[in-house]
């Protein structure tokens, strides 16, 4: 597999669709809903969608993509290369604020991710890495991410797993707040990977993502040493939701072993 191709061609496709996602904010946006009320879709996530899927199919017919707007492939198995997409991660964000959303897209092969890419569309902040080559801001190569305690750790969470919820013991979620220096919540599960991987945040938390939420924040974190499980350790699943967590490594472990209790 020719993986230096695929990632200037991929880079290529993305700065495209960035170009299109800025450009579509002079024309109507129509705003739909899917799962629940607060789970919203436009009708520029499903063209951007189309788009890099007509792109794809053209050019890498035997690939397989996973899209999070459901125009890519039934995907069953990790077998052969998958692309792994969300077109606008933040629609929310997209909507209400004009920024703070980004284009999230991994490449797997046989379930290993090789290619990753965050782009933070409205900043031009381009977060992208290839396996075992190293992650990089813009044309800046990220380092490696030093150890932090949680004293001194700034944390991506949302304020909903501190309330009541049926996944966590929110009371320890809260001892975890009370002891971190901060938190922050962008709205993007993609954008706070992508400041992980940075060194922006220390860690990042979630009860509930999807596979093109992630899967190209993962293979950029792995390069710079960040720990990104399940919150049972293992490898999230890629072929469905699952929890999550990113971290600097020694404070991944601390906060799964110390803070983080799974309801049954």
């Amino acid at each position: 597999m020719k993986w230096g191709m695929i990632d200037r061609y991929a880079k290529s496709l993305i700065k495209e669709a960035g170009h299109k996602i800025r450009v579509s904010f002079f024309n109507q946006i129509d705003i739909d809903s899917k799962s629940d009320a607060n789970d919203l879709v436009t009708n520029i996530d499903k063209g951007i969608e189309q788009f890099f899927i007509s792109r794809i199919k053209r050019d890498f017919p035997d690939h397989k993509i996973l899209g999070e707007e459901g125009f890519g492939d039934d995907v069953q198995t990790l077998e052969g290369v998958v692309w792994m997409l969300d077109p606008i991660d933040g629609t929310m964000n997209f909507i209400h604020q004009k920024r703070n959303f980004a284009i999230s897209l991994g490449i797997y092969a046989e379930g290993v991710g090789m290619l990753g890419y965050i782009y933070d569309v409205m900043r031009d902040d381009f977060y992208h890495a290839a396996k075992d080559e190293g992650a990089y801001f813009n044309d800046e190569r990220l380092p490696q991410l030093e150890v932090t305690p949680l004293t001194e750790a700034v944390i991506g969470i949302n304020a909903s797993w501190v309330a009541p919820n049926r996944y966590v013991d929110n009371e320890k979620v809260i001892e975890m707040i009370k002891k971190c220096r901060g938190t922050r919540s962008y709205g993007s599960a993609a954008m706070e990977l992508a400041y992980v991987s940075s060194g922006r945040l220390d860690a990042y938390i979630s009860m509930r993502l999807s596979p093109w939420d992630i899967a190209g924040g993962i293979v950029i974190a792995q390069e710079v040493g960040a720990i990104a499980t399940n919150m049972n350790g293992e490898f999230p699943r890629l072929l469905g939701q699952d929890t999550f967590i990113v971290a600097r490594p020694g404070l991944h472990r601390d906060i799964l072993t110390n803070y983080i209790r799974m309801k049954q």
